[in-house]
């Protein structure tokens, strides 16, 4: 059993869903957001429903790279052991490209990849100390196909993130290694990051859709399309048909 778990983006939406079910099981839990006055409130409200279980908090902007590798080693001097990292905490912001939003499509590639790269190198180096951890990043069904105006930067960073998983799965693969990583692929999931969205075809709500990624999660899947009806088939769809027939998620 992966007994304590790090959280990244842990302070609201399904960062903060996954900390409640992950708690109900459990499991040991290291939480970190910019946000840490919710962190607070989160952390209450587990140790009030689950006193077994134990809740360290820290502040991380994941786009401070040094903090990453600083925050992460923090966590494994506390805990001793760290048995799963999370890399949940993303943006999306942005816009459609050339209408002068560059600035947020900028920060959204720059969290969604870069800062998804240094929480997977900073996690890596615990597990090849530990020989033992499963890595978990959290992409989105939109890295699928280029999607359209706010989501193409959004879309196109998720499917780097993608690519950054399987690639070091490979690597895990040829060295033969014990370590496990996971790439999880949420459909839409209701949650502060699109709250204002409206009329979305298949949108599901927060706890019923975390659960979906919690319990795929827990089965170490190598990739996993959640909630799986009806998002297998819109990923089999998607992969297969003409980008024009596509525009209508975007």
């Amino acid at each position: 059993m992966r007994k304590t778990i790090i959280i990244t983006g842990a302070s609201s939406g399904l960062g903060a869903e996954m900390a409640r079910q992950f708690a109900a099981l459990g499991r040991n839990l290291g939480l970190c957001a910019r946000r840490t006055e919710r962190l607070e409130t989160l952390k209450q409200e587990l140790e009030t429903q689950y006193p077994s279980i134990k809740v360290s908090l820290k502040a991380l902007d994941v786009n401070d790279h040094d903090a990453v590798f600083r925050v992460f080693g923090e966590f494994k001097q506390e805990f001793g052991h760290i048995d799963r990292i999370i890399v949940n905490a993303g943006m999306g912001k942005g816009g459609p490209l050339g209408t002068g939003l560059f600035k947020y499509n900028k920060l959204t590639a720059e969290t969604n990849y870069i800062a998804a790269l240094a929480q997977c190198e900073a996690a890596l180096e615990i597990f090849y100390e530990q020989q033992s951890g499963h890595l978990v990043t959290i992409a989105s069904i939109s890295a699928l196909r280029g999607m359209p105006r706010a989501l193409t930067a959004y879309a196109s960073s998720k499917a780097a993130l993608v690519n950054l998983t399987e690639g070091i799965r490979a690597d895990l693969m040829r060295q033969n290694s014990p370590i496990k990583t996971s790439c999880i692929l949420p459909g839409f999931i209701r949650s502060e990051i699109n709250e204002k969205v409206k009329n979305t075809p298949f949108m599901c709500d927060t706890v019923p859709g975390v659960r979906s990624m919690v319990r795929a999660i827990e089965k170490e899947k190598v990739q996993a399309y959640v909630p799986s009806w009806p998002w297998i088939l819109v990923a089999f769809l998607l992969k297969r048909l003409p980008l024009k027939q596509t525009l209508k998620l975007g």
